[in-house]
C-alpha cells in the first residue's frame, strides 16, 4: 500500500478515553430475538435467521452435544464460573443480519451508541477497515478502497461463510475445534458475528483493519468468531476493542479467535478489552504459524468479573515464531486469569511470551503459561517473563507455568518476580507534589511502560489513561 501512515500526534489527538466512557445503554427494538436458554431449538432458530447452510447447521448442532457433555472448567479455574447460569442467557439479538457499508445507513439506536464511543472518528482518521458488533451481529462493516483493490477481504463472519466458502471452510473450525473445551464448543453451537479476513499472497496492509465489540442487552452472551488467514509473504494488524455496560446480572462473552499464516506471513492480533465488572470474558484464541511465519498476540486485560484468556500459536513450520505481549489488571472483585500456550511443532521455531500483572484492593491476577517442546525437534528457543505487582495487601496473585522439553540442544529460559508498589518511592513523589493515585499511576506506568510501548499509539495513550483512572479509586 502506498497510503501514508498516521503520524503520532494525529492518533493521539483523536483519543479521548473516560474509564465509564461504556457505561450506557440504548433501549432497542430487536427483530430478532431467540429468547432465553438454550436448547436444539435455539440452534435451529439461528440457523434459520441467518440462513445458514446444512454444513453449518450440522457443526452448531455437533458443537451443542460437545458443550453438554463437557464438564465446567472448575477443577483448575476459578470457582466464579458456577455463577453463570446457562438458562438465563440470551443468545441471540439482532435487528438485521445484513451489516451496513456507510454510517449514515446504520439504525439511529445503534449509530448513536458507536458515535457516543468515536467508532466513525478512528475510520476517517488512521484505520483500513473498521467493523463494528451490536450485540449479535455487525451492525457496520466497511473497508477502504485501495484495500479492497489488493484483494484483501474483511467482513463479517457470517458474509465470509456465504461469499467466500472455498476460503473460509478450509481453515473453519481447524484451529480451534469444536471440543478442544466447554467454551469454544458453546461458541461453536450459537456463534454469530466476528471477521474474516483473508490477505492474498504478498500483500502488505499498513494500516489496522479494526473490530469493535459492543453488548447492549442485559443478560446477554457475545459469540463472535473470528477467522483470519494471511497467505504467503501476506502481513496484517488487526485491532479489536471490546465494551459493555454497567448490569446488575451476569453478561457472557465467549469468543473464538482463529489465524492461519501461511509461509513467511506475519499477523498481529492487538486487543484491548474494557468490560464492566458483570462480564464473564471465557475466550479461545490460537494461530497457527507456517514455515518462516510469525503469530503475534498483544493483548490488554482491564475489566471484567472473571477472563480467562490463554492466546496460543502452534509453529508448524521450520522457523516459525509466535509470541504473545499481555498486560492484565485486575481491581476489586476481579480475576483476571491470562497467559500464553505456545506449542513448538518444527524445527528453530521459537517462542516468546511477557505478561505483566497488577492486582489492586481484592483483584487476583493469574498467569497460566504451556511451553511444550517434543524430543523430536532441534534448535528451537523459548523465553518467557512473568511480572506480578501487589498494590496492597489484599491483591493476590499466582503463577502456573508448564514448560515441557524434550530432547537436546533447545534454549529455554523461564523468569518470574513478584513486587509490591514501594512506599519510600510513593512518599517520595507526593514531596514532589504529587497526588497518592498520581503517584501510584506512575509507578504503575513504569512497572508496564516497556509493554505499552509496543501498542499502537492509539492504544497506549488509552492504556496510560485507563490505568490512571483504575488507581484514582484504589487509594484513599
Amino acid at each position: 500500500m502506498n497510503e501514508l501512515q498516521p503520524s503520532n500526534s494525529t492518533m493521539a489527538e483523536q483519543v479521548q478515553i473516560d474509564r465509564s466512557i461504556g457505561d450506557f445503554s440504548y433501549n432497542v427494538d430487536y427483530t430478532f430475538d431467540a429468547g432465553v436458554g438454550l436448547t436444539e431449538e435455539t440452534i435451529d432458530y439461528i440457523c434459520d435467521v441467518k440462513k445458514d447452510p446444512d454444513w453449518v447447521r450440522k457443526f452448531r448442532k455437533e458443537g451443542y452435544k460437545k458443550f453438554l457433555e463437557k464438564p465446567m472448567p472448575t477443577n483448575w479455574a476459578s470457582k466464579d464460573l458456577e455463577n453463570i447460569v446457562f438458562e438465563n442467557i440470551r443468545y441471540y439479538l439482532s435487528q438485521g443480519q445484513a451489516p451496513k457499508r456507510t454510517w449514515e445507513e446504520v439504525p439511529e439506536d445503534v449509530k448513536k451508541t458507536f458515535e457516543r464511543l468515536g467508532i466513525p472518528e478512528q475510520e476517517r482518521k488512521f484505520l483500513a477497515g473498521v467493523e463494528a458488533q451490536f450485540d449479535s451481529e455487525a451492525a457496520y462493516s466497511n473497508i477502504k478502497e485501495a484495500v479492497g483493490k489488493q484483494g484483501v477481504i474483511f467482513v463479517g463472519s457470517a458474509e465470509g461463510l456465504r461469499e467466500h466458502p472455498e476460503i473460509f471452510k478450509k481453515w473453519f473450525g481447524k484451529v480451534i475445534p469444536s471440543g478442544d473445551n466447554k467454551f469454544s464448543a458453546l461458541n461453536s453451537a450459537v456463534f454469530s458475528g466476528g471477521s474474516f479476513i483473508y490477505v492474498p499472497p504478498g500483500v502488505k496492509v499498513s494500516h489496522p483493519l479494526q473490530a469493535y465489540f459492543r453488548i447492549n442487552a442485559q443478560n446477554f452472551g457475545q459469540f463472535e468468531r473470528t477467522l483470519i488467514i494471511a497467505d504467503e509473504g501476506a502481513e496484517v494488524t488487526y485491532m479489536e476493542g471490546c465494551t459493555a455496560p454497567k448490569f446488575e446480572t451476569a453478561t457472557l462473552h465467549s469468543a473464538v479467535v482463529e489465524l492461519v499464516a501461511l509461509k513467511g506471513a506475519k499477523i498481529q492480533y492487538i486487543t484491548v478489552q474494557n468490560w464492566s465488572a458483570n462480564v464473564f470474558n471465557l475466550v479461545t484464541k490460537r494461530g497457527l504459524a507456517y514455515e518462516d511465519a510469525e503469530v503475534k498476540w498483544i493483548d490488554c486485560n482491564i475489566g471484567s468479573r472473571l477472563t480467562m484468556k490463554y492466546p496460543g500459536v502452534i509453529m508448524k513450520g521450520r522457523r516459525a515464531r509466535g509470541e504473545v505481549v499481555s498486560i492484565a489488571l485486575a481491581g476489586d472483585g476481579q480475576h483476571q486469569d491470562t497467559g500464553a500456550k505456545m506449542v513448538h511443532a518444527a524445527d528453530e521455531t521459537t517462542s516468546n511470551i511477557i505478561s505483566k500483572s497488577i492486582s489492586l484492593g481484592t483483584g487476583r491476577s493469574t498467569y497460566r503459561g504451556l511451553v511444550h517442546i517434543p524430543k523430536h525437534l532441534k534448535k528451537c528457543k523459548n523465553n518467557t517473563e512473568c511480572d506480578a505487582l501487589l498494590i496492597n495487601t489484599n491483591s493476590r496473585t499466582d503463577t502456573y507455568p508448564a514448560i515441557t522439553v524434550r530432547g537436546q540442544g533447545h534454549s529455554v529460559q523461564h523468569e518470574a518476580s513478584v513486587s509490591q508498589i514501594n512506599a519510600e518511592q510513593i512518599f517520595y513523589m507526593q514531596q514532589r507534589g504529587l497526588s497518592e493515585a498520581a503517584a501510584m499511576s506512575l509507578a504503575v506506568n513504569g512497572f508496564v511502560n516497556d509493554l505499552v510501548q509496543q501498542f499502537p499509539m492509539e492504544y497506549s495513550v488509552e492504556l496510560k489513561r485507563l490505568i490512571d483512572l483504575e488507581m484514582e479509586g484504589s487509594v484513599g
